[in-house]
This record gives structure tokens, C-alpha cells and sequence, in this order.
């Protein structure tokens, strides 16, 4: 979840003017990478080894 602190700092580096579209993927990409920080942080990720397996599926 974003925090008001989060969407402050990176407001400042918009520029003067921007879209109503531009704001909102911002906010989307910020709140995911925030999100996988979090997941991180969190050991919610899967090892290596797992994803190499999982890769191999995709591309058979």
C-alpha cells in the first residue's frame, strides 16, 4: 500500500504539467515496485532454482 510520504517524493519529480493518465501509471508502478519491496522484505519470493524450473516450462 502506497503512503502519502511515497506519493509526495515522487510527485516532486513529475514535471510542471502532466496527464491525468501520466499520474496514474505512476502511481500503478510505484505501488507494485513498492509491492515487491515488501514481498522481499517479507521472503515472500521463490528461490533461483524454482524460477529456472518455471522459465523451462514457459519456453518448451
Amino acid at each position: 500500500m502506497l503512503t502519502k510520504k511515497i506519493v509526495q517524493s515522487h510527485l516532486a519529480e513529475l514535471p510542471e504539467k502532466f496527464s491525468i493518465d501520466e499520474l496514474v501509471d505512476r502511481l500503478i508502478l510505484i505501488e507494485k515496485i513498492e509491492t515487491g519491496i515488501s514481498q522481499s522484505e517479507n521472503g515472500e519470493v521463490i528461490p533461483d532454482s524454482q524460477l529456472d524450473k518455471e522459465l523451462e516450462k514457459w519456453f518448451k
